[in-house]
């Protein structure tokens, strides 16, 4: 498994990103992150996959291929497990957050890719 993590922060906060990420499963709401608009997202990751089979309101298994990817979501948060899925699968879903401005932290490595949104 494979997990992509995403969550805009308010502006003017900068908050230490391994923190953040520690208090997702710990609470609702985190201050200094902004609220997502999680059906909005849902729908257009629903859209780019519409090919791949919908396990469940929140899961995708790909018909024509290996891969799956499961979506969880709180109010300022979405987090999606990819299982065996392929590289250009989980760039399609970067690719969907940065749509909402939302950067990835993958809390494999730990890093957060926004600094293309930091103001130069």
């Amino acid at each position: 498994m494979y997990e992509l993590v995403f969550w805009k922060y308010l502006e003017e906060v900068y908050l230490n990103h391994q923190l953040v990420y520690e208090a997702i499963d710990e609470q609702e709401n985190i201050e200094g992150l902004e609220v997502l608009p999680v059906e909005l997202i849902l729908n257009r990751i629903a859209s780019v996959f519409s090919k791949w089979e919908r396990v469940d309101e929140n899961s995708w298994k790909n018909k024509e291929g290996v891969g799956a990817f499961q979506v969880k979501t709180t109010p300022q948060v979405i987090q999606i497990d990819c299982y065996g899925t392929q590289g250009k699968t989980m760039d399609k879903l970067v690719d969907i957050m940065e749509e909402f401005k939302c950067p990835l932290f993958d809390p494999q490595i730990p890093a957060r890719y926004d600094e293309m949104y930091e103001e130069e």
